[in-house]
């Protein structure tokens, strides 16, 4: 049987003999699972740009082909000077290959960036323009 918890940021959770009703598992909520198919580059540079406001730092993952997408989504953030590197790991996980039938391995890298001191100012000065894929600033 399964509790439903009070918020929608936790996940529900099994209940059982040996855990207490209240044991919850909360979800990050400056967390981003970046894939190479699902979504456009810029997506990923904007939605850490939007979490990098509400929180001072973003974790951001990537499993095979998605690694270069995670890599180019926080060279451009640096790039723009809004983040910096706090931390970067790197692993190898199993991942089911329906095209294959078998468990294969895949490389998993893990960055942790934070907002730099001038997040707050060049935010408010700058605006992306998605036609041009480019930060432009605003013009009064």
């Amino acid at each position: 049987m399964q509790v439903p918890l009070s918020t929608a940021d936790e996940k529900m959770v099994p209940e059982s003999s040996d855990a207490p009703a209240q044991t919850t598992q909360k979800k990050k909520k400056n967390k981003i699972q970046v894939s190479s198919i699902k979504r456009p580059l810029f997506f990923y540079v904007n939605l850490a740009k939007r979490y990098l406001q509400q929180h001072e730092e973003v974790e951001m993952s990537g499993i095979g082909m998605a690694v270069t997408t995670l890599v180019t989504v926080a060279q451009i953030l640096k790039n723009h000077q809004l983040a910096f590197e706090k931390s970067i790991a790197t692993s190898i996980v199993d991942q089911w290959d329906d095209a294959k039938g078998r468990m294969v391995q895949k490389a998993k890298v893990i960055i942790v960036l934070a907002k730099t001191s001038m997040f707050d100012e060049l935010i408010a000065s700058t605006t992306f323009d998605e036609d041009e894929s480019e930060f432009c600033e605003e013009v009064d």
